[in-house]
């Protein structure tokens, strides 16, 4: 099939190619066919390709046989499209290996405008519609921060933050924190919830490590459970295996007083995590888990609440019944549905609950106009009633929403923060 002069027109062809193999520009056009990193989706793609190592690599003979399906596929697809001619430029440092082919068929299957777009070839993308910043603070906050790897396999990390001063000499609580996300976005690096974080820290007196955990969909539930435990394990490793200079922060630890803290998701990942190691509890000496803190904790169930159903969230809400359905969707086992015990953890008054009975304290703090109101009370009410005594306490956090703590700006939101970080103090103090 003799290619048209108008193709070729543009085409940039090196003549130390041709020279080489003694071959006209229309079959080189054929060779290098299957190394065309992008071919043409309007008239201004430029497509690179880099000739020397080609032709050290390959025989005219292989590249020429290996075109001809990807020609006709390209013929094919500019026909279609009726799109013009792209150019391609000669790039003599351009490393081909080091550039993928960008599908062209790929499909969108999930999406939540503004965080994350699922394709249906398993690819991800997570706009950065919030800003990542390095463990740096302000002098002022009193507040030291630092990151440390728990698994350089997995890629955990958690960002630390230690107050300088010890109060009246004491050693302090220790927060094993998850940030929230649905399990899909987020990250301890987040401008919000380092902020958060930092002031929390300075202001309650505990030492924080806000733990970057695997993410959905690439990574599904149990991942940031398990995430969770070896993060503990990791933990009670050091604590055993003495403190070194690199591990300092760990001198400023209470070990009898370590709590399971996280907001939305993260609420979810500190329960489960507190249901797999309260079996476990004297497994984990030396160190001892005091209580749970969820905020805001995200739970889910194939039937709607009320709240769920009636509460009014503004456009630009941080959690909607239809943004927490695609969370799940994406966060859940492949073939679950919202009533799986890792969302609805009161479906059937799970047995699983009972084990949190081991558990000194469980603070639940509850966002009045939040969707997740009503499924935040359901689940203070049932631990109460499956434990035979009161082991939960909530607060009602009056005219804020879903996450108002780490995104809202306004009056009320930072009121109501100054009252969430008061009641944790109180809580972990005790």
């Amino acid at each position: 099939m003799p290619l048209s002069p108008l193709l070729l027109a543009n085409f940039q062809i090196p003549h130390l190619a041709c020279q080489k193999w003694s071959i006209n520009p229309s079959f080189f056009f054929l060779m290098l066919q299957p190394y065309l990193v992008h071919f043409l989706y309007n008239s201004s793609t430029t497509i690179i390709v880099q000739p020397k190592s080609i032709l050290s690599k390959h025989s005219p003979l292989d590249l020429f046989v290996s075109s001809f399906l990807i020609l006709a596929k390209s013929l094919h697809h500019l026909m279609r499209k009726r799109r013009s001619m792209a150019a391609i430029t000669y790039d003599p440092n351009c490393d081909l290996q080091k550039i993928k082919e960008l599908p062209q068929h790929r499909v969108l299957v999930e999406e939540i405008e503004g965080l994350i777009k699922v394709y249906n070839d398993g690819h991800v993308e997570r706009p950065q519609i919030v800003p990542h910043v390095t463990s740096k603070l302000p002098l002022e906050l009193g507040v030291i921060s630092s990151d440390v790897i728990i698994d350089r396999f997995t890629n955990i990390w958690a960002r630390l933050y230690v107050p300088k001063k010890l109060c009246q000499g004491n050693k302090l609580p220790l927060l094993i924190y998850f940030h929230g996300g649905g399990f899909c976005v987020g990250s301890a690096s987040w401008i919000c919830y380092h902020e958060f974080l930092a002031k929390l820290a300075s202001i309650a007196n505990c030492v924080i490590m806000s733990v970057n955990y695997r993410l959905a969909p690439e990574n599904r539930l149990p991942a940031a459970y398990d995430d969770g435990v070896k993060t503990i394990a990791w933990l009670r490793q050091k604590v055993v295996s003495g403190v070194n200079e690199d591990y300092w922060w760990l001198n400023k630890v209470n070990f009898s007083s370590i709590f399971l803290a996280g907001d939305s998701a993260g609420g979810n990942i500190a329960h489960n995590v507190a249901i797999r190691v309260c079996s476990k509890l004297g497994e984990l000496k030396p160190i001892t888990l005091k209580g749970t803190i969820l905020i805001q904790p995200f739970f889910g169930g194939e039937s709607r609440t009320y709240s769920e159903k009636y509460t009014a969230q503004p456009p630009r809400s941080a959690l909607t019944s239809m943004s927490a359905d695609t969370y799940w969707r994406l966060a859940l086992p492949a073939g679950a549905n919202q009533d799986h015990p890792w969302c609805n953890p009161i479906a059937k008054e799970s047995i699983h609950l009972v084990d949190l009975r081991n558990i000194p304290g469980i603070l639940v703090c509850i966002s009045e106009l939040d969707i997740l109101k009503d499924r935040n009370l359901e689940y203070c009410a049932t631990l109460n009633r499956v434990g035979n005594k009161k082991v939960v306490e909530y607060m009602m956090f009056k005219g804020v929403g879903h996450a108002f703590q780490v995104l809202n700006k306004s009056q009320v939101a930072q009121a109501r923060t100054a009252e969430l970080i008061a009641q944790i103090k109180v809580f972990i103090s005790r």
